[in-house]
Order: structure tokens, then sequence, then C-alpha cells
């Protein structure tokens, strides 16, 4: 689950949901309610130390799902452009995803109705993208990695951090607000849980450090 990937994610449904240029096109609408129809996974919140075991399996599940939702939602988007006749295979048959954000961050497309309406729902408050619950995955995340050891979150918040930028540059501009927010809420848990352990240090301290 690359933290890079999940601030482009964003900003995918973003310019998507956000877009003027709207048509309506019900084509397709079958396959893309299938492609969500499926519940994100539920982590439980416990302040008891995993073991090593339990980390691993964690890990594993965050990723087997964010992996799942990034690949729905790279087909959305990669749907929507072929309606469009644009196509970012290579000469490999991968995708180029540079050129993929770059069109995204232009603006210059068209979406149909069923597209935005799905990206609109994935970032709003209470869906996968939204801020409360990626800034939740992004400190759930770290904490399983590091079992909750102070000095490898410390790391976690830089490599997040190197992540966001990541991100921007490919994107070639600010990201959208969403984003940015995501990365406020992320670093707020990150300053939250070293608090609770009793720590004179914030993320600020950090990355400026």
């Amino acid at each position: 689950m690359a933290i890079n990937g999940v601030s482009a994610y964003q900003s995918y449904a973003s310019s998507i949901g956000a877009t003027s240029t709207a048509k309506t096109d019900t084509k397709e609408k079958t396959d893309k309610k299938e492609a969500y129809s499926g519940q994100a996974a539920v982590y439980e919140k416990s302040d008891k130390k995993l073991s090593e075991a339990d980390r691993s399996a964690l890990v594993a599940k965050l990723k087997e799902d964010s992996d799942k939702r990034v690949t729905q939602f790279k087909s959305l988007v990669l749907n929507m452009f072929k309606k469009q006749g644009l196509s970012f295979k290579t000469a490999e048959g991968t995708i180029d995803e540079d050129a993929m954000y770059k069109k995204l961050a232009s603006g210059d497309f068209e979406v149909d109705e069923e597209t935005k309406r799905q990206a609109q729902e994935d970032i709003s408050e209470d869906g996968y993208w939204g801020v409360a619950k990626t800034s939740d995955r992004m400190l759930d995340f770290a904490k399983a990695l590091t079992g909750g050891d102070a000095d490898k979150m410390k790391e976690m918040v830089k490599a997040f951090d190197r992540g966001y930028q990541e991100a921007t540059k490919t994107w070639g501009k600010d990201l959208p607000s969403i984003s940015s927010d995501t990365r406020k809420a992320t670093l707020e848990k990150f300053d939250k849980w070293f608090a609770d352990q009793g720590l004179d240090t914030t993320s600020e301290k950090i990355l400026n450090s």
C-alpha cells in the first residue's frame, strides 16, 4: 500500500468527482456496481500489543484490501477514458500511470454520471478514500509495521511525508484539498499516538529535524 498511491487515488477521485463537464452514459453501470459491492476490511481497535504473527496478518490484510480498492478505482478511471478513445497502454502492455495522472490533473476530460457518482462516494465523509478512513488506515498500517516501536513510528512519519511529496511531484501541481486534508489528519493522529505514549515529540518536530 504505497503512501503516494493513497494521495494519487484520492486525487483521481477528486478530479473525477469535481469535474463539471459530465455527460450521462449508463453503459457498464452494472459492472461498476459489482466492482464496488465488497465491504472494506474492518479492523478491531485495541490498546493491546499485537503479536508478531498478528501484526503480519494485519499488514497483509491492509495491503490486500488497499490493493483491491486501487485496482477497482484504476479500472473505473481507465473505463472512463476508454469511452473517450483514450488509452494509456505502453508498448509492453502496461499502463503509463504518469501519463494518466497528467491527463487527470489537466481536467481536460469528460465524466459520465455513474463514474462521477462513484468517485464522489469514494471520497465522501464515510467513503473508503475519505479523509477519516484513509488517515485511520495510515496509522493502523504504521502501527502494524512497527509494532508500536517509537523510533520506527518516527521513521513512518518521514516515510508518509515522502510519499505525499512524491505524489505531488507525479501529479504535477498541488494535490487536491482532500489529499492535503488527509495528510494533516494523518499527522495529527501520529501526534496523538506519540502523546498517548508520553513522548515529547510531534510530526512537525520530526519532519523539521
